[in-house]
């Protein structure tokens, strides 16, 4: 069942969304840029952000975003896990991987950040 936002309450969630893309763009950027690392804390700030205002997006077209951005956290954290060992055996696949991972990572914040300028949820 669809819950119904009064016009605030819809203004800060999506505030509250807008600011956690931001913070994941600024991440995705530097992890794409040489030597801009920002990554960790921010990542991290942002979240702990998507974490606590989950559940107040509970059962809005909000809610798709908070699960989109906490997933694609942790699935890019997983594969920067996985392919830590290129890093050690082969520096060039290595770089290969993390950048592919962060492109991917990068991709999705811009697609989550022009689905959430348009008020459309994300549907997978």
């Amino acid at each position: 069942m669809d819950v119904i936002l009064t016009p605030q309450e819809d203004d800060a969630l999506k505030t509250v969304s807008l600011i956690s893309y931001i913070l994941h763009l600024i991440v995705a950027v530097s992890a794409v840029v040489p030597g801009a690392q920002m990554g960790p804390v921010l990542l991290l700030v942002a979240l702990i952000v998507d974490m606590v205002k989950r559940q107040d997006a509970r059962g809005t077209w909000h809610e798709s975003h908070f699960r989109y951005r906490i997933r694609s956290v942790l699935w890019a954290a997983g594969l920067y896990l996985i392919t830590v060992p290129l890093w050690f055996l082969f520096v060039l696949p290595g770089w290969l991987a993390w950048l592919a991972i962060s492109l991917w990572f990068l991709y999705r914040i811009v697609w989550g950040m022009m689905r959430l300028n348009k008020q459309q949820a994300i549907d997978f």
